[in-house]
């Protein structure tokens, strides 16, 4: 019998994709925002590029996250990034290999 409380209690503290309405920017704190974000990724600081670029939506920054995170191993952070960015090419890899591991997980758990 599958046990919910069970599976899903793994991945408690993963988190989820939040989504919420970006605030207001005019293009020149986007911009001087976006080269921040730039600069903290170039120096290493990527929660603090992470937490810029998700405001500001910009794009480049959340697909250059999302190759950072893949290459670090971190599928679900990757996903995150690619799926706010939004790029769905290189979400959909991701996407299906997740969903093949929670079907893994399932078939396991019915065992």
């Amino acid at each position: 019998m599958l046990n919910k409380e069970t599976l899903f209690g793994r991945f408690e503290n993963q988190g989820f994709i939040k989504t919420t309405t970006r605030p207001e920017l005019d293009p020149v704190q986007k911009v001087q925002l976006n080269r921040r974000g730039n600069e903290l990724f170039n120096k290493g600081d990527i929660k603090g590029a992470e937490r810029i670029f998700i405001t500001t939506g910009y794009s480049d920054g959340l697909i250059r996250l999302g190759d950072w995170y893949l290459a670090q191993g971190k599928h679900l952070e990757a996903l995150k990034m690619y799926w706010l960015a939004p790029d769905k090419k290189k979400a959909e890899p991701l996407i299906e290999k997740l969903a093949a591991l929670i079907q893994k997980l399932v078939k396991d758990e019915e065992k």
